[in-house]
């Protein structure tokens, strides 16, 4: 029985965080809520380490919420970095700075792809003729 609680305070032990964490909690200097309302909502709150949050939303036609909002908050550098974002019934929409962009393609499409995407476009209608008949 002593091994069994010892155990489990040195697992409540292990779980406490420790001084030299590098986590910091961050004062709320303001927060303001609308509740949801068929499906309309705000939120808006600012902290004081410069964390900065604004979400809305309408009812969207397919009863879903669209939402749309943006965040900030301070890079290391002392820039502050912004998202902006919808999220509708196409999916989460983010833009920023700060996401990655897909490189230009760097080349033509060689030909033999071009062959092959002609091939199966071909099938694909014979097979569709084929349904058909």
């Amino acid at each position: 029985m002593k091994t069994i609680v010892f155990a489990a305070l040195l697992a409540v032990a292990a779980a406490l965080p420790r001084p030299d964490d590098d986590s910091q909690e961050a004062a709320i200097l303001s927060d303001d809520r609308v509740q949801p309302e068929g499906g309309a909502y705000s939120v808006a709150f600012e902290t004081e380490n410069g964390i900065q949050v604004s979400e809305s939303a309408s009812a969207g036609e397919e009863g879903q919420s669209n939402s749309q909002g943006v965040f900030r908050f301070p890079l290391d550098n002392g820039e502050i970095a912004e998202v902006k974002w919808v999220a509708n019934e196409y999916g989460f929409q983010p833009e920023s700075s700060l996401l990655p962009v897909a490189p230009a393609f760097p080349h033509p499409i060689p030909e033999f792809v071009l062959e092959q995407i002609r091939f199966a476009e071909e099938q694909r209608r014979n097979a569709d003729s084929d349904e058909d008949k």
